[in-house]
């Protein structure tokens, strides 16, 4: 029996989850949805009020980025100053608290959140809420103290009388002199917390600047119990968006009995690179190593709560269940693709399966690349671009081919780390151009060398190599893995993947092999024959994201399921999905941009045997979780495919996209693959084959054109 060891701060306790405005991350603050979404968490409400005193949960101290305000009243904005600064637009002081109540609805205020419920959802009246018969725990954050009182509003007196008659468990603000006034107001079981603003902001009492104050913190114990602060006042972030040293704050206020509350999480906002797009490992940076923070203050209060519950302090447990950790060219979340530190880290990260994907260099060099146009994830652009050209039975896009490049050509190369996100979401820069190519024979010796328990090799344009460049990429595979003596293991997994049935048929009379068809991109459905027509061919089916789940609301939302794994695992197939990846762009809303609820969901709901990921660092602690077991409490709890959606009135979400076909029998059963020419007897080139099953899938994953990739290499080369 596994035992988890329970996360405690320095006082004993559990840190607890504050979420702000409730579930803010999905839906708009405050709100009755994002209040059912944290119904466990304290709720965070950053305080604003009406010319009458009502109470309203609105982050900022203005009215515009959160509510329709301006459509109540249009073009009405004033000008204050607050706090020596002048301030334009609209202010809830400005209005009754039946103005807000009756005209005023909540919008998300980030744009890469969902927009569906913009509009349709009250202002969180604090009074209406707290006077439920089951209200929630409720932290209220107040500041502006000397605005509110020049418009003639008792703020001191009101904040007092909301904190006591609801029995308010914390109450916080940035302002010295406002704590100071309601000292021994206030009911002793109500903590009084500091707020500390930026380091270089001016707190309005003292004059002073936040970093100077935390400085002090003997004299904060005087007046608060606590501190809440940014992230970086504990884990600094430097320029370059790396993690810098550690301070002493915890600790050291810790020592004089100060509770430390760390705010600023958000699985959507920019992270660290230390975290690779990973929000949980941001949360154990600050619960699970040294002195633990006592809560954090987010958006997202499911992941703070799993990472909590869930992740801390289980990094030596194993690995808990069957389902298959396999890499996407290695850990290419971390390093480029196909390189040995890839490839390294993945086996390091605990990745049951390394997979190569094969190219071939124009002199017959089997070597380990995510694509034969080398311009993605090589510095192929800065060199050869005279040997751009058009092949058009491998991408629609002109590239830079291995195929016609020598292998001493390549080798002249530096790895070029991909992002498949964009350039918004850089992936470990520091990294981008790190480590070295790896041979099919490197791979293979690296397989053995680190003891991993399987390899996957994946080979692409079989029939194009053999009848238009002289190179036979199955027979090179064959050779390899044969010398290698992979064709006798019986301990580890090989996996030959391929988009083309009759490479996999050139696998079939080795029992060692399990063959793996990597299917189209953007299928509706499998009707059962051609299930059962895939089992002639493979004995494992690699689906993309899409075919396991239907997409709407302009593929951010999860539909429902489709009967794809169904009829797979019907016809005794076994099933792997790619490929799963940490930033939260990559995520359907219905996972709260957390990849632990997605590999929960592919997982549990849609029972798939194996998953193919950028960041197996990621999948291995969600595996080595005992979270993971549903059976389990707690347990991370998957996506419903069609709640998420059900939440939203109809009229708010495009139209419905079309279904995608259905996958076909002529689909997957392809032409037999043509001889090996022979180039020094004839140098012309062979006719084009007949186009593979696999043409939808060669057709889908390219994105951008060669002039922009120029654009990058021209952006890359000043740095």
């Amino acid at each position: 029996m596994i035992t988890v060891i329970a996360l405690v701060n320095y006082a004993g306790n559990e840190p607890i989850v504050v979420s702000r405005g409730g579930f803010s991350g999905l839906f708009p603050e405050g709100t009755p949805n994002a209040l059912a979404f944290a119904k466990d968490t304290t709720i965070l409400c950053n305080l604003q009020l009406t010319k009458d005193g009502g109470a309203f949960c609105v982050t900022g101290a203005t009215l515009d980025r959160s509510t329709t305000i301006n459509d109540f009243d249009p073009n009405k904005t004033q000008t204050y100053n607050i706090n020596g600064k002048n301030v334009e637009g609209y202010f809830a002081v400005d209005y009754t608290t039946k103005d807000i109540d009756q005209n005023v609805f909540m919008v998300q205020s980030i744009y890469t959140r969902p927009d569906f419920y913009d509009a349709s959802l009250p202002v969180l009246n604090v009074d209406a809420v707290l006077s439920d018969k089951s209200p929630p725990q409720f932290w209220l954050n107040v500041q502006y103290q000397e605005f509110y009182t020049q418009r003639g509003v008792k703020f001191e007196d009101r904040v007092v009388e909301l904190v006591s008659q609801y029995q308010m468990s914390y109450v916080s603000s940035p302002e010295i002199g406002f704590l100071k006034s309601i000292n021994g107001k206030v009911s002793k079981t109500s903590r009084i917390i500091f707020q500390l603003l930026g380091a270089n902001e001016t707190e309005p009492t003292t004059k002073q600047t936040y970093g100077a104050i935390v400085k002090d913190l003997v004299a904060i114990k005087s007046y608060a119990s606590g501190i809440m602060v940014t992230k970086e006042y504990i884990w600094p972030v430097k320029a370059d968006n790396y993690l810098g040293l550690p301070t002493t704050l915890v600790t050291d206020a810790h020592k004089l009995g100060l509770e430390v509350y760390a705010s600023g999480f958000a699985n959507d906002f920019t992270l660290s690179f230390n975290y690779s797009y990973d929000p949980t490992a941001e949360f154990l940076q600050f619960t699970d190593k040294g002195d633990s923070v006592d809560g954090v203050v987010t958006d997202f209060p499911a992941t703070a709560s799993n990472a909590i519950a869930c992740f801390a302090n289980n990094q030596s447990l194993p690995k808990k269940g069957p389902t298959l950790i396999i890499s996407n060219n290695g850990a290419t979340g971390v390093y480029p693709g196909s390189t040995d530190l890839a490839y390294q880290q993945a086996i390091d990260d605990g990745a049951d399966i390394i997979d190569c994907s094969v190219q071939m260099s124009k002199d017959g060099i089997a070597f380990c690349s995510g694509a034969a146009d080398l311009i993605q994830e090589t510095t192929a652009v800065t060199k050869f671009m005279p040997r751009t050209s058009t092949v058009p039975e491998v991408q629609p896009k002109s590239g830079i081919f291995s195929f016609d490049l020598a292998w001493s050509e390549i080798q002249t190369l530096k790895p070029q780390i991909y992002n498949p996100e964009g350039q918004d979401f850089p992936r470990n820069p520091a990294e981008k151009n790190s480590g070295k190519f790896v041979t099919l024979t490197e791979f293979l010796e690296l397989a053995k060398t680190k003891a991993v328990p399987g390899i996957l090799i994946n080979i692409q344009n079989a029939a194009f190599l053999a009848s238009n460049r002289s190179l036979d990429i199955v027979g090179a595979v064959s050779s390899a893995l044969s010398n290698a003596s992979f064709d006798e293991e019986s301990t580890k997994q090989v996996l030959i993947q391929s988009d083309d049935s009759q490479v996999l048929t050139k696998f079939k009379d080795i029992p060692s092999y399990k063959r793996v068809l990597l299917v189209a991109d953007k299928i509706g459905d499998i009707p059962r024959p051609t299930a059962d027509e895939i089992k002639k061919y493979a004995d494992a089916v690699n689906l993309a994201k899409g075919d396991v789940f239907s997409l709407q609301g302009g593929g951010s939302l999860l539909g429902g399921m489709t009967n794809v794994v169904k009829e797979l695992k019907d016809a005794n197939l076994t099933v792997f999905v790619h490929n799963l990846k940490n930033e939260f762009i990559s995520l359907a809303f219905d996972f709260w941009s957390d990849p632990n609820i997605a590999m929960a969901t592919f997982i549990q709901t849609a029972k798939v045997d194996g998953i193919v990921t950028d960041f197996p660092a990621t999948a291995s602690r969600y595996m080595r979780s005992p979270c993971s077991d549903p059976n389990h409490v707690p347990s991370i709890l998957p996506a419903q495919p069609g709640d998420l959606m059900s939440t939203v009135d109809p009229q708010a979400l495009p139209p419905a996209e079309a279904p995608f076909p259905s996958l076909e029998v002529a689909d997957v059963v392809d032409p037999p693959l043509p001889a090996v020419i022979n180039s020094t007897k004839d140098e012309q080139r062979a006719p084009t084959p007949a186009p593979s099953s696999s043409a939808r899938t060669n057709n889908s994953n390219f994105g951008l054109s060669l002039v922009v990739y120029l654009v990058f290499a021209l952006i890359f080369s000043r740095h």
